[in-house]
């Protein structure tokens, strides 16, 4: 049915290997084995098309073959990671959460029986169609998580053109977008997909070596860790070919960095939306933050310098949100760009531009300067209310050493005051001591406003 082109992949791979999970190999005649394990699971169990499914999991034999199956019975899925543990009750019962399964870190399933029944618009219009969904939620990095539903038939389509075949990090989560797209290309290609238990950049770069891996889809933010961490000088990358970076801004001091260090490794900048799926890119260099983006089933546009996306994968609306779209379609990004000719540069999210006596800064433009200082871990820059001005300019900074605090800052200050102009640079800084990043290894954002 709609997994027949992903089935038949695995059937003419079956001695191939598709996952590797703490150091044992599955093949893809394992896999195909497990979908029809719990194909008939869910079928004594009495589990019905549209049912909605919390898949509580990170990436393993169990979670994937699970995710297969419940695909092809038309079901309703709704990933949660660790990552959301606090937020899990309110994501389960905006979800109208039917059934959970929740795989541990032994890779066993515990079913369980929830109390809600599911009755939204959008899964009526899903159960309508006889297609699976799935329920994805934002990180809630800049306000409110919201709960995009997505028919996955649009999704699978992407995935039935052959390309390459990789052996892959799953770095990016299991609920989030890219964490999605990550196992259904490599599986698709029947290439072989290496879980990860812990990451960090010496569990990471340890099974890049160890399993020969070709191809890391991950953040701005682990990159920079694995800069700080120096890692890379105790295992052997010789293997990676391929990097793709998204979910934030990246900063170019970062990028620069880590491709004087390995030039042989092609930096691919992404872009994706859990509201519209991950669109093809082609960057400028490995050494650029320019890129082009948008490919088959995907259309991009610039409106009053912002970007616009509309796709064939597209959403079909929030659980807990007013529908973001235009009237013709588009799904307004946020995300302010510059342009030059096919290229676009990503600016960062209009919400999250400073605004100093009608002077407008851009977070990432002073961060990426601020990066350059030696002992900088990480830096988030944002705007707080001023009598004066409006707005101030705002840093936190981690530390990757101790520093004698007030030494420091005029450190920052004096190399800023140089490349920067006068309205661009911090008025107040702030040293952490606390990681600047989510479980997601993305950037946590503050307000315009710093809270």
């Amino acid at each position: 049915m709609h997994m027949d082109f992903l089935l038949n992949v695995f059937r003419e791979n079956k001695t191939k290997d598709a996952v590797i999970w703490k150091d044992r190999i599955y093949s893809y005649e394992w896999l195909l084995e497990r979908i029809y394990y719990w194909q008939t699971f869910v079928q004594r169990s009495n589990i019905q098309t549209g049912t909605v499914i919390i898949l509580e999991a990170d990436f393993s034999p169990n979670s994937i073959s699970l995710f297969l199956a419940l695909v092809e019975k038309e079901c309703i899925i709704v990933p949660m990671t660790k990552s959301v543990e606090v937020q899990k009750p309110e994501f389960v019962r905006i979800a109208q959460g039917e059934y959970s399964f929740c795989i541990d870190d032994n890779d066993d399933v515990n079913v369980t029986k929830l109390p809600y029944s599911a009755n939204h618009k959008l899964y009526r219009r899903l159960t309508e169609l006889n297609h699976p969904g799935l329920v994805l939620f934002s990180s809630g990095s800049t306000g409110k998580s919201k709960a995009a539903v997505h028919d996955l038939i649009a999704i699978l389509e992407k995935f039935k053109k052959p390309r390459y075949c990789f052996r892959a990090i799953s770095f990016l989560l299991y609920d989030h977008i890219g964490g999605i797209n990550t196992m259904l290309y490599i599986l698709s290609n029947a290439g072989c997909l290496v879980t990860v238990h812990e990451r960090s950049p010496d569990s990471v770069l340890g099974l890049i070596d160890k399993y020969r891996i070709e191809l890391l889809p991950t953040s701005p933010t682990f990159i920079n860790l694995v800069l700080l961490s120096k890692a890379y000088k105790r295992y052997k990358l010789d293997s990676l070919n391929t990097i793709t970076y998204g979910t934030e801004p990246m900063l170019e001091a970062t990028l620069r960095r880590f491709h004087r260090l390995f030039p042989k490794i092609k930096l691919q900048q992404t872009y994706g939306l859990s509201e519209v799926g991950i669109l093809r890119s082609k960057s400028k260099g490995s050494d650029s933050l320019w890129v082009k983006i948008g490919g088959e089933g995907f259309e991009t546009r610039i409106v009053d310098g912002i970007l616009q996306i509309k796709a064939k994968s597209t959403m079909l609306g929030y659980l807990n949100a007013p529908n973001p779209f235009t009237v013709d379609g588009w799904m307004n990004t946020g995300d302010l760009v510059e342009i030059n000719g096919d290229y676009i540069k990503i600016l960062g999210r209009k919400s999250e531009i400073i605004n100093v006596g009608g002077e407008k800064v851009y977070p990432s433009q002073v961060e990426n300067v601020i990066q350059e200082l030696e002992n900088v871990k990480e830096i988030t820059v944002y705007g707080e209310k001023n009598f004066i001005t409006g707005e101030i300019v705002c840093a936190k900074v981690s530390l990757t050493n101790d520093e004698n605090p007030k030494k420091f800052v005029l450190r920052l200050k004096k190399h800023c005051r140089g490349r920067l102009q006068n309205h661009q640079v911090p008025v107040k800084v702030e040293i952490m001591d606390k990681k600047q990043h989510s479980n997601r290894f993305k950037k946590i954002r503050y307000s315009e406003h710093g809270s």
